[in-house]
């Protein structure tokens, strides 16, 4: 079964542009692997360069993700988000070489338009954690750890 991530937007075109380097996505579906779906995508683009509210994995691996118009704001928690982790979830890197790529990628979302909520960290030696939740440019929740 082939899926994407669809998100409510007011601006597709604005959520697209911070998602696409938030995530290394692109507006353009790839044209490896061919699958039906990215089939599909390409000939609905026809003669546009890329699209303004679909992002694609250049890679093809990943779900793609559609930025949905809706009139509406966003109103209350999210019940689903995303986790980023710049860190590829390494145990081996220790805490501090942890919070320094973190940061760095939180300074880089920051400078997008996302804005920080909180930092949580916790060294339960088992298990140490360091993440920061923070709010895409629409105030959508996301965590980077």
């Amino acid at each position: 079964m082939f899926w994407q991530l669809t998100i409510d937007a007011n601006d597709p075109a604005l959520l697209a542009r911070f998602w696409a380097r938030a995530l290394g996505y692109q507006p353009v579906p790839p044209t490896e692997p061919e699958t039906t779906w990215h089939a599909h995508y390409r000939g609905r683009l026809g003669e546009e360069a890329a699209f303004d509210g679909r992002l694609f994995d250049p890679a093809g691996l990943r779900p793609p993700i559609w930025l949905q118009k809706v009139p509406e704001t966003k109103a209350g928690k999210n019940r689903l988000h995303l986790d980023l982790y710049p860190t590829g979830r390494d145990n081996a890197l220790p805490m501090d070489r942890r919070i320094e790529i973190v940061e760095a990628k939180v300074a880089e979302l920051v400078g997008l338009g996302a804005s920080v909520e909180r930092r949580t960290r916790e060294d339960a030696p088992e298990d140490p954690v360091y993440f920061v939740v923070m709010h895409d440019p629409e105030g959508n929740e996301f965590c980077v750890g």
